[in-house]
């Protein structure tokens, strides 16, 4: 595989009850296209993933979220799960590291449930995106444009419904990762 994100450092935030394949899948494909990825999390040690309502496996943390600064990062990942991001939303600090890639204009990618803590960054106001469909109501009501499509970039977000859209979630997150800082969009402040 062609080496296109040599030398970029992809920040892949979680807390505990992340859809473990939602991490595993696009962590694997980001590293074989040349980045840096390191687990970001509120949890200091290891943190725990989901097989969807089933427990799954543990995973160093590489970056307390307490230590974490957006600015050593070159892209962000936000896995899904439903326990994950409904944590992360309730965290200033999460909620802040998410904001500031967007104030900065470096690419996001969300998949699933992820953009839950989209909304709290203010993220998502006049952007056109996808998720899980639970989260559709919310994401409108947050002011985007929601569609039913199995990956939606935006000026530098990535937006996803499920696992089954991994693949094609891997290939656009690896091309905006690619292409480096959009123009930024100020997220709304919270």
């Amino acid at each position: 595989m062609e080496k296109r994100l040599e030398g970029k450092r992809v920040a892949i935030l979680v807390a505990d009850g992340f859809e473990q394949v939602e991490l595993t899948g696009p962590k694997e494909a980001l590293e074989e296209a040349g980045a840096q990825t390191h687990i970001v999390s509120p949890v200091e040690e290891e943190v725990a993933g989901w097989h969807h309502y089933d427990a799954g496996d543990l995973f160093p943390v590489d970056v307390p979220l307490a230590e974490a600064d957006a600015e050593e990062f070159d892209a962000l990942l936000l896995p899904g799960g439903v326990a994950n991001p409904d944590q992360l939303r309730m965290n200033p600090e999460a909620v802040a590291f998410v904001k500031a890639f967007f104030d900065a204009g470096k690419p996001v990618a969300a998949i699933c449930h992820g953009p839950w803590t989209l909304i709290e960054a203010g993220a998502v106001k006049g952007r056109t995106v996808t998720s899980w469909p639970s989260i559709k109501t919310d994401l409108i009501n947050a002011g985007a444009k929601w569609v039913d499509e199995q990956v939606v970039t935006d000026n530098g977000l990535v937006t996803s419904r499920n696992p089954d859209d991994i693949p094609a979630f891997n290939d656009k997150m690896i091309e905006e990762f690619a292409e480096g800082t959009h123009r930024a969009q100020k997220a709304a402040g919270k």
